[in-house]
């Protein structure tokens, strides 16, 4: 086990402690307030961990605290690393940018898109042209979500039994296939649309190098990168480190305090080996893990004298692919102020015009973010790195990430 730990006084590298203090008070509101249940936030500057907080509990119920090598699902934060999986057999020659995914998974030779009509009168035509790899990398290939109840499209998902990210009872085989067979929602590479595409990219990984997409992540990346608690699922002498997954709740916390808080969710996966191995949101990870991970990509694809990637395969991952925001380019469902000013690359959000961007954003900023409020981002402006873990799924989009965006930014002073 390696634990995340400071290396470094904020002052040394240019960060305000009184500012960091600011941080950590108004986090520690949010769990004693009943919002979060606990949280461990790390701030780098120039490749040193300067701040290192964790606060309220990781098991409620059980009075257990959140600790440094405490082990969180980290849903769509997997969406970056499955993306670097990837380019890591597209240097090798192994896969290709523009292949189709045809060439890799027989049932989407015939993609059909969305005309009109809605249910059993739902019309389609065949697709002008194939998906490629990089439609599944930008989100771009048409692919949807049964859970946004927005399109006759993802009406079709949930009569196909994918309510969430994949079906129930299928393994990534088994879900791919069932994808092929639903419509498109628009013509490959015409929108932007967050989606299942990194749950299929996960099963082309699979056919092209030959092994699980578990075992292929953890021999290529996380032994590598040193990511020693990083996986689908928490081996049986590590399941106490585990957070417990919450969800928010607008009646009130379990213990019938305030007007809304969090109840422990039904549902807690990462305690065994799932059937469906998901590059879309499987993985779980430790602090130290992901902040591995996010320094291997401020690096250049390079950490600690192991090189994964080139850096220029990693400057493409983290450039803009789109050619307008995520707000002008992105179906419907995508049109909110938040997406203004922000683009996207290889499984990551990019910052193309920081004066639209809701909060204080240099240009090229890079991150994203997963469903139970985890988030990190790099600023490469400030050299900065950050990371924010929590574990509750809310019912809406986490309200604490603006906040957090805000005060950090206020910690840089030199």
């Amino acid at each position: 086990m390696s634990e995340l730990r400071q290396e470094v006084e904020p002052a040394e590298v240019g960060l305000d402690p009184a500012a960091l203090r600011r941080l950590d008070e108004h986090f520690a509101r949010l769990v004693d307030d009943g919002r979060l249940p606990g949280y461990l936030i790390s701030v780098a500057r120039h490749g040193c961990v300067a701040h290192l907080t964790s606060y309220g509990l990781r098991d409620r119920e059980a009075g257990l605290p959140v600790g440094t090598d405490t082990i969180w699902r980290i849903y769509s934060m997997t969406k970056p690393i499955a993306s670097v999986a990837a380019l890591m057999l597209q240097e090798e020659g192994l896969l290709d940018l523009d292949d189709p995914v045809a060439r890799h998974l027989p049932a989407f030779a015939e993609p059909r898109v969305y005309v009109d009509g809605s249910g059993p009168d739902l019309r389609t035509r065949p697709a002008d042209g194939p998906i490629r790899i990089r439609h599944l990398l930008t989100h771009t290939a048409g692919l949807t979500f049964g859970f946004y109840h927005a399109h006759p499209v993802d009406a079709a998902y949930r009569a196909a039994g994918v309510e969430r990210a994949e079906p129930p009872d299928a393994d990534l085989a088994e879900a791919c296939e069932l994808f092929a067979s639903l419509p498109l929602q628009f013509e490959p590479g015409t929108q932007w649309n967050y989606s299942v595409a990194t749950t299929v990219l996960g099963r082309v990984m699979e056919v092209v190098s030959g092994m699980s997409l578990d075992a292929f992540l953890a021999e290529r990346v996380f032994r590598p990168l040193g990511m020693t608690d990083a996986g689908f699922w928490v081996p049986e002498d590590r399941a106490d480190r585990l957070a417990v997954l919450y969800a928010e709740s607008d009646g009130g916390d379990e213990d019938g305090g305030g007007k809304g808080g969090i109840v422990r969710s039904p549902e807690q996966p990462g305690r065994s080996r799932p059937r469906l191995l998901s590059g879309n949101g499987g993985l779980v990870a430790s602090a130290h893990d992901y902040h591995r991970f996010i320094e291997f990509l401020h690096h250049g694809g390079e950490l600690d004298g192991t090189r994964l990637l080139s850096p220029q395969t990693v400057a493409t991952m983290l450039s803009n692919h789109l050619p307008a925001d995520l707000r002008t380019f992105g179906s419907p469902v995508h049109d909110f102020p938040g997406n203004a000013g922000v683009g996207f690359g290889f499984g990551v959000s990019v910052v193309i015009d920081p004066a639209r961007t809701e909060s204080p954003a240099g240009p090229g900023l890079y991150g994203w973010s997963g469903a139970a409020g985890t988030t990190f981002w790099v600023d490469p402006q400030h050299d900065l790195t950050v990371q924010f873990l929590t574990q509750v799924r809310p019912t809406a989009g986490p309200t604490w990430f603006a906040d957090l965006r805000r005060l950090v930014h206020e910690v840089v002073v030199g």
